[in-house]
């Protein structure tokens, strides 16, 4: 019975040996935190944090060629800009909010799938458009932090650029191939990122009507735990994602316990950013102990109240209610006979 307990957990605690380059996970850090330390000695950490949203651009970059590198850098840049733009304009309401999630989950899984798009995929567009849902309400500021989150994505096409003209002098060998379009049936794919698209605009709509308070860490939640590639990843990453950000939250309080200021917070988010990609591809449950305090500097920091330990709670629930709705959404999603029967009708209504 231990050794069948033990199986289970194993996986669970294993650290991959997959290993990053020292020097991508600087150049993330780094877009991820200039904008927040210019900020801070700007007295404007708020926009600064805005703008340090732009770094996840650079989690996109690729080990191909240059001029390819910066192409997909640029599109992310449209995508996250875009997600952003309609988490903005569409938070007046519960329903314009639920509808804007959708069409983000959709098609951002539906691009990233279509092209093959590996880890992290479509989860920052979700992330990005989710965070745009935590932030007050108010049309005369769209433009300016659509703008800063614009100089932030610039920021990392810059650092990006850096970087691999510095991997070019060194004359580091490419180790992927370029993106290639691969022949797939696009009904499937469609299936799949309407079905991703309904369980988080879904879990965010439950979580307003059971009577949750700004609760958009139901659909992070519930968009990290779907991107698991099979039953038993996403059954992983329930587990990885749950315990992993309850130990995240106590980070948290114990960083907002020092009372920062804008300096710490913005030094706080080079140094999460950092720790993240250094343990995202070694084990899923370690990185999410830094997202959890990363998501919160990022999304609440400037503007909640002063008992963050009340926010704190507020998320534990989310992310219990987010997670239960992942997991049954990664059941119904890995279950390869329902889409090809639909897959099927669908192809004979249309024939």
């Amino acid at each position: 019975m231990l050794q069948g307990v033990w199986s289970h957990l194993r996986p669970l605690l294993a650290l991959n040996d997959t290993k990053r380059p020292v020097g991508f996970l600087i150049t993330v850090a780094l877009a991820m935190g200039m904008p927040g330390l210019i900020g801070a000695a700007l007295g404007q950490f708020e926009l600064g944090a805005g703008a340090s949203i732009g770094g996840f651009a650079c989690l996109y970059m690729r080990q191909t060629p240059i001029p390819q590198r910066l192409l997909t850098i640029a599109v992310a840049t449209f995508g996250l800009c875009s997600a952003y733009m309609l988490g903005l304009l569409l938070n007046f309401s519960v329903w314009s909010m639920t509808l804007g999630l959708g069409l983000v989950s959709f098609w951002a899984t539906y691009i990233c799938r279509y092209f093959s798009v590996p880890a992290p995929g479509s989860f920052f567009f979700v992330l990005v458009v989710c965070i745009a849902a935590a932030l007050p309400f108010d049309l005369s500021s769209v433009p300016e932090r659509l703008g800063f989150l614009f100089l932030g994505c610039f920021g990392s096409m810059t650092l990006a650029l850096a970087y691999s003209l510095l991997q070019k002098l060194r004359k580091t060998p490419l180790a992927q191939s370029p993106i290639e379009l691969l022949e797939m049936r696009l009904i499937a794919v469609a299936l799949e990122a309407g079905t991703i698209a309904l369980f988080v605009a879904g879990s965010f709509l439950l979580a307003i009507l059971l009577g949750f308070e700004k609760p958009y860490w139901v659909p992070i939640s519930c968009a990290a735990i779907l991107q698991g590639a099979s039953f038993r990843a996403v059954w992983h990453r329930n587990v990885h994602r749950t315990v992993g950000t309850f130990i995240g939250f106590g980070l948290t309080s114990l960083l907002f316990a020092l009372e920062p200021g804008p300096w710490l917070l913005a030094i706080a988010i080079v140094l999460l950013s950092f720790l993240i990609e250094f343990c995202v591809t070694r084990n899923y449950g370690l990185a999410v102990i830094f997202i959890t305090p990363l998501t919160i500097i990022l999304a609440e920091a400037t503007h909640t109240s002063a008992d963050v330990n009340s926010v704190i709670w507020q998320r534990v629930f989310d992310v219990i209610l987010g997670s239960a709705i992942g997991f049954i959404g990664g059941w119904l999603l890995h279950r390869p006979g329902l889409y090809e029967r639909l897959e099927q009708r669908i192809r004979r209504c249309l024939n």
